[in-house]
């Protein structure tokens, strides 16, 4: 197959970044699997444009269609086939206006030719309202049932009760900073629990000098949310209301919070406390 410069470069982000990341030795390997015989050395140039010299070379050769198959090879997503059928789902966004588009059959990458291209709808998701996400109750909540350090899990208990302690006093400041530093640490051991589920989702933060994933403890509670939302194990109610608590770090100092005019009411922190409360139902689910 011959595929279009737009194709060529998601084919591309998808080798470097978002299937793994691939370092320069390892972009090497990779090409090498395909027929060439490249060497990494001094001189070696940015990762983007070795790949998309090679992409070019083999654009409308039977190695492309190696590479592809090469890229989505199932063996490399046992444990997290879901992230796999998506990643396919937006190459084929991407494919089908070469009139192509990729299917997975069990372990068997296969391609399908189309007779026309075909640009479905978007459907929208029903908007969750936040009257409906506050009405919601989680009662009987295990916090041992997340599955973390025993000594851990305790000390998320106590903070449950101090929280419900601060919102009953209208200390509602006190309530998001519990509230957001006791779900950071929460996803935090979700996270070492799942090492490679979180490093190689798409939306994990990078270092902008070595564009490798960070450490986990250099992750914002922000990252944490939008990662466990992209593999699944938080759903979109949690996303959307999380907006409030994300940056709870930053209202620690009192400049920070002036210039950024938070001023949060008990309403605010009931609706952090939800969050907080709903995220731990929906990982004691996993």
């Amino acid at each position: 197959m011959i595929l279009k410069p737009k194709t060529l470069e998601k084919l591309r982000t998808l080798i470097n970044e978002e299937t793994e990341y691939r370092s320069g030795p390892k972009l090497v390997s990779f090409f090498n699997g395909l027929g060439f015989n490249d060497s990494y050395g001094q001189g070696f140039p940015s990762r983007w444009v070795y790949t998309d010299e090679r992409l070019n070379k083999i654009n409308g050769t039977p190695e492309l269609d190696k590479c592809i198959k090469n890229v989505f090879a199932v063996v490399n997503f046992v444990g997290d086939i879901n992230k796999l059928d998506n990643l396919i789902s937006e190459f084929n966004k991407y494919l089908m206006f070469d009139k192509w588009i990729v299917k997975r059959h069990n372990d068997e990458i296969r391609f399908e030719k189309l007779d026309k291209i075909v640009v479905a709808e978007t459907k929208e998701t029903p908007d969750i309202k936040e009257d409906d996400f506050l009405k919601q109750e989680f009662t009987n909540l295990n916090i041992d049932s997340l599955g973390l350090d025993a000594s851990i899990s305790e000390i998320i208990k106590l903070r449950f009760n101090e929280i419900e302690i601060c919102l009953q006093s209208n200390a509602s400041l006190s309530s998001i900073f519990l509230i957001g530093s006791t779900l950071e640490g929460i996803l935090l051991g979700i996270s070492l629990q799942n090492p490679q589920k979180f490093n190689q989702a798409v939306s994990a933060p990078k270092d902008k000098s070595t564009n490798k994933v960070k450490q986990f403890h250099l992750w914002t509670l922000s990252n944490f949310i939008d990662v466990s939302f992209e593999v699944g194990l938080l759903k979109q109610d949690v996303k959307k209301f999380s907006h409030v608590i994300k940056d709870f770090r930053n209202f620690i100092h009192p400049y920070e919070q002036m210039s950024s005019k938070f001023n949060p009411d008990k309403h605010t922190a009931l609706i952090c406390w939800q969050v907080l409360k709903a995220a731990i139902y929906q990982l004691s689910e996993i």
